[in-house]
């Protein structure tokens, strides 16, 4: 309970009102000549404490009331933010005397029941004799007299309400009892160190304020600014004056604000400002431009909070401005590179249908619109099943969605064949589609595109043209030729790892007896009856042709090896079962059949038909009319036994410098270039002599570890060769050299590269390093670390095979190349295949968009160059351009 205070506050009095002319002092009374001024000045002294040295100012004040009273110790136990805790004990006592009260901190408060119990505002506590204390001090006592205190006299002081600590007086001797007035002035001197220290938390919480909020403005980076409408004064924080220009005396002298919006926001601005300050707004806020000193307009975007006198009439206006200058630039290039993408997809010949992660469609183009019949806004929020409804374009089995089955694998789908879309009204036309599936910027899938167009005039002409080049005529069978085509794109989706096949190869057993003994009618009766009945038993997916004689080859589409040996059972079971009858006689026949799957490991159409036949021979050999599986794990040991004997065989051949350095030109198409532009190529000799080609070897250099020392061989020798050639030199434009996965992925080989150069003293902007597409993508980090770190000698780079990958479109605009090779693959059949022909040109806007020069691979004659110029692509290469040229013979190794 709060103590009542005497008339007047305890604070307002002063010594003179308190103080007998004397202390009685022990057993005698002592004058005490000139206290009441000593004790004014204490008092005065903690009332306007500093709030960097309060301790010091306490501890002096201290000493002065101590002298004043003669007493052993005057001290101060302050108290924690809890009330609960002696935080820190300021003592002033004798050099000779013997009571510590500092040895109080630390301790409780509860440790002293009796005082704890008396904490109200400036409430006494009084120890006489702590030898012979009163009952309830007992505990208290024999605390202080471990102290070696013999009597004392505390008040307790409170800062808002909550305890703060205790200001004391230590004897060393008990007392009988102390002066009338020394209460009253113990309660002034507390008063006054509460008020003191309540103006020093004041004084320190201010500043706290005060650097809060200047922290706070740097760290916003908003410029702050305050209007007194009385005063009609505008206050401009620094910030503020720094991010427009101006000075503190630019500002002064009846400055108007208002010179500075924009004259076409103005309105704008301050009608924003009329509708916060009539309440209609909780906050103005605005988005407009100010003058800058120098004269040019700022975008800033201004949010301000109005002050209100009672009756609405405005007193203040304070806000915070913040310069987007930049930010609105930014969002005026992406507007605009929206529009030119939007114009893009309205423009271009093919159907283009984006959907979210769900397959729900979100937009599709005017083409898409024509090609499928449905409008925009009925399409939007649709499945894409429900829009793009496609079909077998044989058997008119309906056909899982590309985009769908995209979405789910996350990667590409480029479709193998045309296939059959149904149009909203009903009416049928064939289309051919390459699906990608969208990455968020966290890798994941958001979505998809899908790019489509009408094919079915060109199929029906090269339907007609080509089903008897295409075709064997005896059994209506596809031919070895357009089997073996079929087989090549069956392998590339394979490596793309978009389905899974498999290959049965079959060999009539008993065909040669018939064909003997019945003549070759017969023999050509016996294989057109034989290629029906065994059409018939395979799914229409599935590809079955005449190789020659009496062999056949059946492609198996989404397929398993294990799904394969089962056809290959059930097609085997069917042909044991068959009789072949001619002039009265019949035959019974067999069939022998070897099953290979195709993986991404197969190495090409003539391994994978080597490999059937093998596996036919091996069916042959355990006895015929069986089947026998050419099984995996057996393709990979011929493989690996292979590539471990080219294993030795290069490094043979870099010890005895047997490497070879060629150049492929490469030719502008579009504009003249100054100098030479080519690429160089890596050849090796054999033990013989004879050039060897870097696809037979460089795919066991890469297994076993050896490409990184044929990457430094290249490097080293293509600058050290053009150093000794000061006219080759003298007349480069450019000179691309290709780097492996490996080497980027070394972490000594970037030091290598630039040593090489420091050495050479080559300019270095005349080197393009080209990296595969594949690569690239497998080891972002690394590729994009190796490309910023030789960019900045002047090196060029290219991203190589591009478009092979198919998740190039992705990446692509983050990775800091100059150059797409456009993959050869697509341009070998520009001229015949308008798939791929618009593979290119699209690879070729996009890579223009995306401010990089495109260069086509494989350009081997004069029409598919200039079929790339009329496209746009920027420069050709391949034999149609010029013939490898050596410039390096074997033997010139360092």
């Amino acid at each position: 309970m709060q103590m009542s205070k005497p008339p007047g506050t305890i604070s307002e009095l002063s010594a003179s009102d308190v103080l007998a002319p004397q202390f009685r002092t022990g057993k005698t009374d002592r004058a005490v000549p000139g206290i009441d001024v000593a004790c004014t000045r204490i008092a005065i002294e903690l009332q306007n404490l500093d709030r960097d040295t309060v301790d010091a100012g306490i501890l002096r004040a201290l000493e002065t009331f101590r002298d004043a009273v003669s007493a052993d110790a005057a001290f101060v136990l302050q108290l924690d933010a809890s009330g609960q805790h002696i935080e820190s004990v300021i003592c002033a006592r004798g050099h000779f005397d013997q009571c510590h009260p500092e040895a109080l901190r630390g301790a409780a408060i509860a440790s002293l029941p009796w005082v704890h119990s008396r904490l109200d505002h400036l409430q006494l506590s009084e120890f006489r004799d702590t030898a012979a204390p009163r009952k309830e001090q007992a505990e208290d006592a024999g605390t202080l007299a471990e102290l070696a205190i013999g009597s004392a006299l505390l008040v307790a002081f409170r800062i808002r309400d909550q305890p703060a600590g205790l200001l004391g007086l230590a004897f060393g001797l008990p007392r009988g009892g102390f002066d009338q007035n020394l209460p009253q002035l113990m309660r002034l001197l507390g008063a006054s160190l509460a008020s003191g220290q309540d103006r020093v938390r004041l004084s320190q919480a201010l500043v706290r304020v005060q650097e809060r909020s200047s922290l706070a403005e740097l760290a916003a980076n908003d410029g702050l600014w305050d209007f007194d409408v009385d005063g009609n004064d505008v206050y401009f924080s620094p910030r503020w004056r720094a991010m427009l220009g101006y000075d503190e005396a630019d500002l002064k002298g009846g400055f108007d604000w208002r010179s500075l919006v924009h004259p076409d926001d103005m309105s704008r601005v301050q009608s924003s400002i009329r509708d916060h300050v009539a309440a209609k707004t909780p906050i103005f806020e605005s988005v407009h431009r100010m003058r800058h000193r120098n004269g040019e307009w700022r975008w800033v975007i201004s949010r301000a909070k109005a002050q209100l006198d009672p009756h609405g009439r405005l007193l203040r206006l304070v806000g915070v401005e913040l310069d987007i200058t930049e930010r609105k630039m930014y969002e005026e290039a992406l507007f605009r590179e929206k529009e030119s993408a939007q114009i893009t997809l309205q423009s271009i010949g093919d159907g283009v249908i984006t959907t979210d992660a769900a397959s729900t469609i979100d937009y599709i183009n005017p083409v898409a619109e024509q090609l499928t019949g449905w409008r925009l806004e009925d399409a939007m929020g649709r499945p894409v099943e429900e829009i793009f409804r496609a079909f077998h374009e044989e058997t008119c089995e309906p056909l899982e969605n590309p985009l769908s089955v995209s979405i789910r694998r996350a990667r590409p789908i480029k479709s193998v064949r045309p296939m059959l879309l149904i149009r909203r009204d009903g009416n049928e036309l064939y289309v051919e589609s390459t699906a990608s599936p969208i990455r968020a910027g966290n890798g994941k899938v958001g979505g998809g595109v899908l790019v489509f167009h009408d094919v079915s005039e060109s199929r029906e002409l090269n339907r007609r043209l080509s089903y008897h080049d295409s075709h064997d005529l005896l059994t209506g069978l596809v031919n070895r030729r357009e089997f073996e085509e079929r087989l090549e794109r069956a392998l590339k989706s394979a490596k793309a790892r978009e389905a899974s096949y498999a290959l049965c190869y079959l060999d009539i057993d008993q065909f040669k007896i018939v064909n003997d003994t019945c003549g070759h009618s017969a023999g050509d009766a016996l294989l057109g009856q034989v290629g029906a009945l065994l059409k018939s038993k395979v799914r229409w997916r599935d590809t079955l042709s005449r190789l020659r004689g009496d062999e056949f080859g059946l492609l198996l589409e989404s397929c398993t090896l294990d799904e394969a040996m089962r056809m290959a059972e059930s097609l085997r079971e069917a042909v044991r079962n068959f009789r072949f009858s001619w002039e009265e006689r019949v035959f019974r026949l067999g069939a022998s059949i070897g099953v290979v799957p195709i993986t991404a490991d197969s190495e090409d159409v003539a391994a994978i038909l080597s490999a059937a036949d093998g596996a036919c021979a091996a069916a042959k050999e355990q006895g015929r009319n069986r089947v026998h599986s050419f099984a995996e794990n057996d393709i990979e040991l011929m493989r690996r036994r292979r590539e471990m004997q080219w294993a030795a065989r290069i490094n043979a051949a870099l010890e005895e410098g047997r490497f070879e350095l060629f150049r492929m030109p490469i030719m502008p198409l579009q504009e003249p270039e100054t100098g030479a532009h080519y690429e160089l190529l890596l050849r090796m000799r054999d033990e013989a002599g004879r050039i060897v080609p870097p696809d037979s070897f460089i795919a066991a250099a890469e297994r076993y570890g050896i490409i990184p020392s044929i990457d430094r061989w290249v490097v080293e020798n293509a600058l050290r060769w053009l150093m000794s050639e000061p006219d080759e030199r003298a007349r480069l434009a450019m000179c691309s050299i290709n780097l492996s996965g490996q080497s980027l992925g070394d972490d000594k080989f970037l030091p290598f590269v630039i040593d090489q150069f420091h050495k050479s003293g080559l300019d270095a902007s005349k080197i393009c390093f080209e990296i595969t597409e594949t690569t690239a993508v497998a080891s972002f980090a690394q590729a994009n670390r190796f490309i910023q770190a030789l960019k900045e000698l002047g090196c060029k780079f290219a991203l190589d095979d591009f478009g092979a990958g198919m998740s190039s479109f992705g990446y692509l605009k983050n990775f800091p190349v100059d150059y797409l090779k456009i993959d050869g693959s697509f341009v070998r059949e520009i001229l015949h295949d308008p798939i791929d022909r618009e593979m290119v040109r699209s690879i070729n806007e996009i890579g223009h968009l995306t401010g990089k020069k495109t260069i086509a691979e494989f350009a081997e004659n004069a029409e598919i160059i200039q079929m790339l110029r009329d496209i746009g692509v920027d420069f050709a290469q391949g034999y149609g351009v010029a013939q490898p040229q050596r410039i390096l013979k074997s033997g010139n190794n360092p």
